[in-house]
């Protein structure tokens, strides 16, 4: 049985507040996560633009807003490893990515988990897994030098 998640844990050296915005303003999470991102997140809405990381900026961003409970979760969906210009993801079911933050003596500990792996279509599973398993391993380590520089 394959697993349907993926979920990253870190601890960073700063307070909820920061990560939080580092999270959920828009330009701020463009920073880290490597893409321009056309206007603030809205609870409900598509936010859209495109990947900024060199060899994906033919990749679009477009994401669903799921939930901005401040400061303990951000959520929204995605289309994972999307990155063919040339198809139409829209038909399959998004995985959904949620941040758990909660305060620690030291600062703020980050849950990052996505979820919904099992309905990707077969074809593209294991790969979309795969790459994104990476990516927020990366994603990780970008966030924790954002917020504490």
């Amino acid at each position: 049985m394959m697993l349907d998640r993926i979920e990253k844990n870190i601890e960073l050296n700063a307070p909820i507040e920061k990560v939080w915005h580092a999270l959920t303003d828009y330009q701020a999470f463009g920073e880290w996560f490597r893409v321009k991102i056309e206007k603030p997140f809205v609870v409900g809405e598509v936010s859209t633009g495109y990947i900024t990381y060199p060899g994906y900026e033919h990749v679009k961003w477009q994401v669903t807003i799921k939930a901005m409970d401040a400061p303990h979760l951000f959520s929204f969906t995605w289309h994972p490893y999307a990155i063919d210009p040339d198809v139409d993801y829209s038909g399959e079911a998004p995985t959904v990515v949620e941040f758990h933050l909660k305060a620690t003596e030291n600062g703020t500990h980050l849950r990052g988990i996505e979820s919904g792996f099992d309905a990707i279509p077969t074809h593209r599973r294991n790969e979309a897994m795969r790459a994104n398993e990476g990516g927020w391993e990366e994603q990780m380590k970008n966030i924790k030098a954002y917020v504490e520089r």
